[in-house]
């Protein structure tokens, strides 16, 4: 047993979330970790990444195939990162990729939200807000102390779908800073 599945306190998840709080009307959502041994899983993950890069939200190239393999291989040996995966109708439609880190003021971990992105063709049917629900429960289960992610200033459709779940700008507002090495 790889290290990866040991982070990994559940492989499959059946949300209580399934079916609230969007438009759906037909298919079924599950959400299973990323399994960097199954070769559909990690086609979806390139896919979905490279999708999100090239979209106007992303704005940047897709990986080529060394960066491909160099993402997969970060990711899976990565102490405190994650991968889920959206299901709906057997397709694999969304992600989210995520890194356990640990609040000094809080005294516990939390989760940041450093990638997510749904299907262009699958947008509109409520599908980011399974994913971002599901995301709030593994957290709420494990005991984390917050969900922690960046948005684009011109992400008004992101931006919307996070308050209405009960994200905020940080108290003081916060600044994201860069420095590229």
């Amino acid at each position: 047993m790889n290290k990866r599945k040991n982070l990994q306190d559940q492989t499959n998840f059946n949300s209580p979330f399934r079916g609230l709080g969007g438009s759906l009307d037909v298919g079924d959502i599950t959400f299973e970790f990323c399994d960097f041994e199954n070769p559909m899983h990690l086609t979806a993950l390139v896919d979905l990444l490279n999708m999100y890069m090239t979209d106007p939200m992303g704005d940047v190239p897709p990986l080529n195939k060394l960066q491909q393999l160099r993402l997969v291989d970060g990711l899976a040996n990565h102490p405190s990162s994650f991968v889920l995966l959206e299901i709906y109708d057997g397709k694999i439609v969304g992600i989210a990729i995520c890194f356990i880190n640990f609040s000094t003021f809080m005294v516990k971990k939390y989760i940041n939200i450093h990638d997510f992105f749904i299907h262009p063709d699958y947008r509109g049917k409520g599908l980011a807000n399974n994913l971002m629900q599901e995301l709030i429960s593994i957290s709420t289960s494990r005991g984390y102390c917050k969900i922690t992610l960046e948005v684009r200033e011109d992400n008004y459709i992101a931006q919307g779908l996070y308050k209405s779940i009960g994200f905020e700008e940080c108290k003081p507002k916060m600044f994201f800073w860069t420095k590229t090495l």
